[in-house]
Parts: C-alpha cells; sequence; structure tokens
C-alpha cells in the first residue's frame, strides 16, 4: 500500500521533469528551507506562467501534517491531469486563461518523510523542542486564535509562538506576497467533509454563503463521480474551534478557505481508496477553480445590496432584491431543498433582468433555501453570493405541523462493552455502530407528542438527526444506520443494552443511510412512507414515540471502528438545543362532514320563475331552461376557527329517456343573482363546478358529484367568513345547433335524493395571535438580552426569537434560532456585540400560525 504513495524526492522530481516539458505553463521554485534543510515546493499552473501572478489564484495546500498523505498525493495528480488535458481540454483552456494554480502539495516535508520511514502517524514538524521532544504542529501556528501551550510532547502542540517555524513562515509570506490569491484550500484526512474558514464568532459573516457554496459545488462534483457525499461543518461556539489554523490566517486575508478532509483514513489503501479519492477531487478542484475570478479583490461585479422575502404562500414564495440596474447584468437565482446546498445549473430555476422573482408551484410546509449572483453578460464574471434565504411555506387548509424534539433524560445511547450506559442519556452525544472498545452501541431517542390529536391523519413524517463528528469517527466503505419505530409495550429497559439489542422493531422507517452518505454539519434525514406514518402513528404509547437508530454490527479485519456520532444538544459535545434530534410532523384532521340543503330552489325559463322545482334543458323553442339554487352557511362553526377543506354538490335525476346529447354544467354565482331569466342569462360565473354530464351518464348514474376545485373552495371559504348565502345555477348546453323541448327533471320528493351541498371542515385557527408588546433589547452579564411580554390570548403557544445580521426576518425559519417557548426573554449567548443584526419575534398559536415579526435592531455603539 504505502510502495505507491510518492516520496518528497519524487515528487520533486516530477515537478522538476513537468517544468522542462511545459515550461509556458509550469513552474517550480522553493519558498523556503525547513528544519531538516529540505525545500518547500511551490509550483504554478496558468496558461502563461509569465502572467500568472496578475491573475485570480487558487491556493492549494496539502499534507501540513505528516501522517495525512492524501493532501501531497493530489497534488501531484491534479498537476498531471492539468498538464495532461490542457492542450485538448476547453474548459480548462478557459479556466487557466483566466486564473493560476499556486499549490505547496506538502507544507511539511520533515514530518512527511519521518512518517513514511519510521512512525507512520507522526503528525507535526521536527523541531526539536526545548524540552528534547519533537515537533510543532504546523496547523496551529498561525497567529488566528493561537494558544500558547507548555506541553511540547502534545500532538496538537502550537509552538512558542505564531510562524515560529519555517514551514508556517514560508506559506505566510507567498500568500502576503500574492494579493490575486482569491480561494484557498488546504487538504488534510480523514473525514469527507469541509470545514470552512470562522472567525470564532457565533456568527454568519458576509461571505459564509460563499464558502458554503463554494464547498457545496465541489461536493456535487464528488458525489457524481463516487457518490459519495461530503459535510460542511463551519465551526462557530460553543463547539471546539481549532487555533492557530492556516485556514483562519487566510480567511484573515480576505481569502475564501476551506479546510478539505479526505477518506476514511490517514494513510488510505492506494489502490481500494486513494486511487478514488484523487479521482473524484480533480472534478471538484476544477469547480473551485472556475469561480476564482468570481472573488478577486477588484471584481467589478458586485454582490446585490440586499435579498429579501416579500411574500409567503403555501405554494409560492416572492423575493425582491436591490442593484443599480444595469442592461449588461442579469440576475441567477438558485433553489435548493436543504442547507449548504451546491448552486450549478441543476438547481437554477430563474435568469432575469428584474428586481424580483415569484416562485411558483412550491409544496406546502416545505423548507426552501434560496441563493443570488450577479452575472456580467459580457465577461461571464460573477459576482459573490449574498446571504442565503431560507424559507418555510406556509400550511395548506387542512394541515398542521408539528416539530418534536427528543426528550433529553431518555435520549442517548448504549454500548456492549460499557456497564454505566444510564449516564450516557441526556448529557452526551449519540454514537451509532461498532468499536473494539465500546462493542455494538445503538441509540436510543424518545420524542414526546403530547400535543398532538388523538385523531390527527399523519400526512408526511421526517426524522432528523445532526452529524457532529465524522472525523474522529472512521467510517469505512460498508454497512448502512437505519431508525426503527419500538414497540414500547416490550422494550423493556432502554438503558439497558441487552433489552435494546432485544428490541421489538415494527417497522424500519425511510431510506437507511448507507456508509457513504454520513456526513457532517449537514442534516441526516428519514423520510417516511405513507405506510410507516400509519405505524409511527399506531406505536405512541403514553404520549411518546421511542426510535431506536443501529448502524453496522461487524467490523472488517485490520479496522477497529465504524461508528457515527450524533448530536444530541445537551451536554459539553452539543452545538446546543437547536441540534436536537427531532422529528417533523405534517398531519390533518378527519373532517366534519356537513350535509346543507338548500334553502331555495328554482327553474328559471322564459315563461318565468317556478320556485319549489328544478327542471333543466329546452323548451319548445330551443330556450335554454335554467335551475338555481341557494343555499346558507349560517350553520357551520365560525370562520376564524374553521377551514372548509373538501365540497361537492350532490344531484340526482328522475328517470329519463333523453337520447339528445345534452351537457348540464353547474355555475358557483353570485348571491345576489336577480331570479329572472334576463339576470340568470346574463349572470357572472365566479367557478363552474366540477365537470358537465351528459343526459346519457345520468341514465346509468341517477346520482351525480360536482366536486369544486381549489379557486372555488376558496371562494367558499371567504363565504363563510360573512356567513353569506352561495347560489348555483344549473345551465344546459349541446353540440347540436337547435334542440327543442327537451329538459331533466331533479328529485325533489325523495329527501334522501334532494340536491345538497356536502361540505368536509375541520377546526383551525385561520389567523396568528397578537404580536408580543413592549420589545426591547438590552445587556447583561455582556450578553445582548431580548425582553417582551406576551399576548393574553388562550390560542397562544409560544415565541420564536430568530436572528439575522443582513435583513429583517419576514419568516420564522430565516436566520439563527435563538429560542421558542412562552418565556418573555432569551439572551444571545454567542452573539458578537460588534456586529450590527437584526431580532425577529413571532409569536404562534397551535397550528402553528406565525404573527408578522416584532424586528428589533441592534447597532453597534
Amino acid at each position: 500500500m504505502k510502495q505507491l504513495y510518492k516520496s518528497y524526492d519524487e515528487s520533486s522530481d516530477i515537478f522538476k521533469e513537468f517544468q522542462t516539458k511545459y515550461p509556458k505553463y509550469f513552474k517550480i521554485e522553493s519558498i523556503g528551507e525547513t528544519w531538516e534543510k529540505r525545500d518547500i515546493n511551490l509550483i504554478t499552473i496558468s496558461k502563461d506562467i509569465k502572467s500568472a501572478d496578475k491573475k485570480p489564484a487558487l491556493f492549494f495546500t496539502g499534507t501540513i501534517h505528516a501522517r495525512e498523505w492524501v493532501g501531497h498525493e493530489l497534488g501531484i495528480e491534479f498537476a498531471t491531469y492539468i498538464l495532461e488535458h490542457l492542450d485538448t481540454d476547453p474548459t480548462l483552456q478557459t479556466y487557466l486563461e483566466n486564473s493560476t494554480i499556486y499549490m505547496v502539495p506538502c507544507a511539511n516535508p520533515d514530518g512527511y518523510e519521518y512518517s513514511r520511514t519510521h512512525f507512520s502517524f507522526w503528525r507535526k514538524n521536527r523541531r526539536q523542542n526545548v524540552d528534547g521532544t519533537y515537533g510543532v504542529d504546523l496547523n496551529r501556528n498561525f497567529p488566528i486564535g493561537f494558544v500558547s501551550s507548555t506541553a511540547p510532547i502534545s500532538n496538537v502542540y502550537g509552538g512558542p509562538e505564531p510562524f515560529s517555524e519555517p514551514e508556517t513562515r514560508a506559506l505566510r509570506d507567498f500568500v502576503e506576497a500574492h494579493n490575486n490569491i482569491t480561494i484557498a484550500l488546504d487538504y488534510h484526512s480523514q473525514g469527507n467533509v469541509f470545514f470552512p474558514a470562522h472567525d470564532f464568532r457565533h456568527e454568519d459573516t458576509i461571505d459564509t454563503t460563499d464558502m458554503n457554496t463554494l464547498c457545496a459545488n465541489m461536493a456535487e462534483e464528488i458525489r457524481k463521480i463516487s457518490g459519495r457525499e461530503y459535510g460542511i461543518h463551519q465551526g462557530k461556539p460553543p463547539a471546539k474551534l481549532i487555533s492557530g489554523s492556516g485556514r483562519e490566517f487566510y480567511y484573515s486575508k480576505g481569502i475564501i478557505s476551506s479546510v478539505v478532509e479526505v477518506g476514511t483514513r490517514n494513510i488510505s489503501d492506494y489502490m481500494d481508496d486513494m486511487n478514488e479519492n484523487l479521482r473524484e477531487h480533480i472534478p471538484a478542484l476544477l469547480a473551485a477553480l472556475s469561480e476564482t475570478p468570481n472573488y478577486c479583490k477588484d471584481n467589478s461585479v458586485k454582490r446585490v445590496n440586499s435579498f429579501e422575502v416579500k411574500d409567503i404562500g403555501s405554494n409560492h414564495v416572492k423575493l425582491f432584491w436591490d442593484y443599480e440596474k444595469n442592461n449588461d447584468t442579469f440576475f441567477e437565482i438558485y433553489r435548493s431543498l436543504s442547507d449548504k446546498s451546491f448552486c450549478n445549473t441543476a438547481n437554477l430555476i430563474a435568469q432575469t433582468q428584474s428586481l424580483e422573482f415569484n416562485d411558483i408551484n412550491l409544496q406546502s410546509n416545505t423548507d426552501y433555501f434560496y441563493n443570488i449572483r450577479v452575472v456580467d453578460k459580457k465577461t461571464n464574471r460573477k459576482s459573490p453570493f449574498y446571504p442565503q434565504i431560507k424559507v418555510r411555506t406556509i400550511l395548506e387548509y387542512n394541515e398542521f405541523s408539528r416539530t418534536y424534539y427528543a426528550s433529553a433524560q431518555t435520549t442517548g445511547y448504549v454500548s456492549e462493552n460499557i456497564n454505566n450506559n444510564s449516564t450516557h442519556f441526556g448529557v452526551n452525544s449519540l454514537f451509532v455502530g461498532v468499536d473494539d472498545n465500546k462493542g455494538i452501541s445503538y441509540s436510543i431517542v424518545t420524542i414526546n407528542v403530547k400535543s398532538l390529536p388523538i385523531d390527527a391523519l399523519i400526512e408526511s413524517a421526517t426524522f432528523l438527526l445532526y452529524p457532529i463528528n465524522r472525523v474522529s469517527t472512521t467510517i469505512e466503505k460498508y454497512g448502512e444506520w437505519n431508525v426503527g419505530i419500538v414497540n414500547q409495550e416490550t422494550m423493556g429497559d432502554i438503558t439497558n443494552f441487552d433489552d435494546v439489542d432485544n428490541m421489538e422493531i415494527v417497522n424500519y422507517v425511510g431510506r437507511p443511510t448507507e456508509s457513504h452518505q454520513l456526513t457532517q454539519g449537514i442534516w441526516r434525514t428519514w423520510t417516511l412512507s405513507a405506510m410507516e406514518c400509519d405505524f409511527l402513528k399506531k406505536y405512541i404509547l403514553d404520549d411518546t414515540i421511542t426510535l431506536r437508530i443501529e448502524g453496522p454490527k461487524e467490523l472488517k479485519i485490520g479496522r477497529n471502528k465504524q461508528v457515527m456520532q450524533w448530536d444530541i444538544g445537551y451536554g459539553r459535545f452539543g452545538f446546543g438545543l437547536s441540534y436536537r434530534p427531532r422529528l417533523e410532523l405534517t398531519y390533518t384532521l378527519k373532517p366534519t362532514v356537513t350535509k346543507l340543503y338548500p334553502k331555495e330552489v328554482s327553474t328559471v325559463s322564459k315563461d318565468g320563475v317556478k320556485n319549489g322545482e328544478i327542471s333543466a334543458g329546452f323548451d319548445e323553442n330551443g330556450a335554454k331552461i335554467y335551475s338555481t339554487f341557494e343555499f346558507n352557511l349560517s350553520s357551520l362553526p365560525p370562520y376564524n376557527d374553521t377551514f372548509i377543506t373538501k365540497a361537492y354538490f350532490e344531484l340526482n335525476s328522475k328517470k329519463i329517456y333523453i337520447k339528445d346529447d345534452i351537457r348540464f354544467h353547474l355555475e358557483f354565482v353570485d348571491e345576489s343573482i336577480d331570479k329572472n331569466y334576463e339576470s340568470i342569462t346574463n349572470r357572472e360565473v365566479i367557478q363552474n363546478i366540477g365537470f358537465d354530464i351528459s343526459a346519457n351518464e345520468l341514465k346509468n348514474n341517477q346520482t351525480q358529484y360536482f366536486v369544486f376545485d381549489t379557486f372555488a373552495e376558496k371562494i367558499l371559504n371567504e363565504k363563510l367568513e360573512k356567513k353569506s348565502d352561495i347560489s348555483f345555477v344549473l345551465k344546459p348546453t349541446s353540440s347540436r345547433k337547435s334542440i327543442k323541448d327537451k329538459n331533466i327533471s331533479w328529485e325533489m320528493e325523495n329527501k334522501s335524493l334532494y340536491p345538497k351541498l356536502i361540505l368536509e371542515h375541520i377546526p383551525k385557527r385561520r389567523f396568528a395571535v397578537e404580536q408580543v408588546l413592549d420589545a426591547k433589547l438590552a445587556s447583561e452579564n455582556n450578553k445582548i438580552k431580548l425582553t417582551w411580554a406576551n399576548p393574553e390570548n388562550l390560542d397562544f403557544v409560544g415565541v420564536k426569537v430568530i436572528k439575522n445580521a443582513f435583513r429583517k426576518p419576514l419568516s420564522p425559519q430565516d436566520g439563527q434560532k435563538l429560542y421558542a417557548g412562552t418565556d418573555t426573554y432569551t439572551f444571545d449567548d454567542f452573539g458578537a456585540k460588534d456586529i450590527n443584526k437584526y431580532y425577529a419575534i413571532f409569536t404562534y398559536d397551535d397550528v402553528p400560525n406565525y404573527s408578522e415579526p416584532i424586528i428589533l435592531e441592534y447597532k453597534t455603539k
């Protein structure tokens, strides 16, 4: 395995050969010397090497940690690929016409060679420390967040001071001398995850979306090659943050930066794993290269000045933005169904020069993520992205929504070889899989669903877990992770391994998550089918649902771990309460069926109006005969608490013998229509109800139903508000030019066959409760504190507080959730006090309907 990896001298020879063979495109130079006097190789690739430093550049660094060989190997393969394809690939030619590649394939030559020849898992460089130990962790030796340490023996010892090492000084000096670098990628192993740069604050920055999207676009290229899904995780408090990293140093210089963790081991099996890792990362690197011009400091195509939500419906989202109009530019709008998603042609939904866009035909109660950038038509240069918008479409008439979080004390994990499994509940992460020490591990998630009505009909359900650490939990290419519904009547002690192992799983839900789909920093979802939703409802016991998460149960020879770690939201390993396991449900209620009989029916013809009878057709002169029906809605429950979810009109004909082509249309008309022939003939139709029926159909089926469409149901609900009368007209038509003395009578004698309007309706609030009162910002214990007064309304359920540094959040999803509950205050625990931002406070009821937000603007002093 190791013989296939190239030594540092071998790579140096390869690069020197490239320089001889491709002098116009390629250059190798030394940017410094290591402690052991090895040159630190810097290679440059461009369409014209003489002008390379004048073009926007991608900066690649690898193997700054000695045992992480992938960076060095990928640098060699990437350079080889480019030089072998540059003359024949027009896309690659375009990229390198406009961009430059700088690479330090191995930023730690001494440590790398020590790892190759002496100690495979050596991590640091080869400095001799004052206590006689060796090595500094070069990726802790940069100044941003540098942490002083008195333990040189530590694997993460950052050195006596920032830039104490010749390797990091060489990187510093090169970067500071090259302002053309726009994107920096630092290659590590292991984990199959991107770690975009952060600034040690619990706030999104103006370029967070840029970094997430860059990583997502690269991840999509990887997925297309191997099917492997890469996570994206920008470290923020309260998670432990890497200190003194090169990534943050590059970012501090205005460079879009990310660490890329590749593979499942530090030193992978070359033919089985490494080969594939190299192959999948070359198109990912090309995707990053294509973006370098868009992030250069002198890019004249600026991001939009604002990007906001104007309106949200159950099936539409209206967006608008601000930008100085220019005939040479247009806007690209991207829509995704998940956070941190790619932006490419697959999800590009609009190219427009307008300053607004209405996205229609969406699904109700669904999260959508929108991104925007500006494009110059002449140069095809693109702007950076404006910070992403997240919205959730509102519920349909018949829908309710619930988000249920895991109950802390009954959520945890049990392991085969551990005796104190009860201590893993409520205060730790969830571990699932198998390893040498723990043995097999299961996780148990218990969710209280007390607020779910007994008669709820679950329409959709999704269970979500947040992957918290894929780097230290080694995941190889085998096995799958499943979620099962537990029969609580027979489940035993959830903190006892044997009881959990022997649990009766009544049904597994969603699709299994395979090892190559495990990511970090992106929610993993198990979406239930309709049958699985029925099982979920059936196995609620004492208002709770219990789920068991299970993974692989055997290890391959030579492997010691196949475990995934998920966030529980609590304890020192948790990222906060927002990251608890959760179950999202959309449900409806079994409707009440109300039959309304007409308060008045009539037949209207040229001969006059006959009340109390109904017939329709053509008179002896061929003139139309109409039937009219009038109903009153006053018997229905109050409008503010009722939704009509379905409506249909039932008509029953008397026995007929007509063979002619006569068809009948039912029309929803204004209730104020006069009952005379002229008014009926010139009626204004609100909507046709259902489809027309023929006389022949009536011969075969005496009972006919005219079903309301969505628009007609909407109008019917509006009529309910005023409890007004509603009217219908039955109109005859014929394909024959002339038809006379043909009409059909409809049942009025038999009560069961009487014309009727059948309505299905459910109890549901239409409008949100009042907004909070007296909302204020204050400072307390060096934190930003929000206070408010809750409305005095029996239907008030709680408030939700959202933070957004870039716009006033119209949607209760558009930003960072700080709080949800019934308290009258909350703290922005990790909010930076030197950043302007908006806070939005929404009230909600049990639907939930959200109020218009109360906006508080925080401005730095």
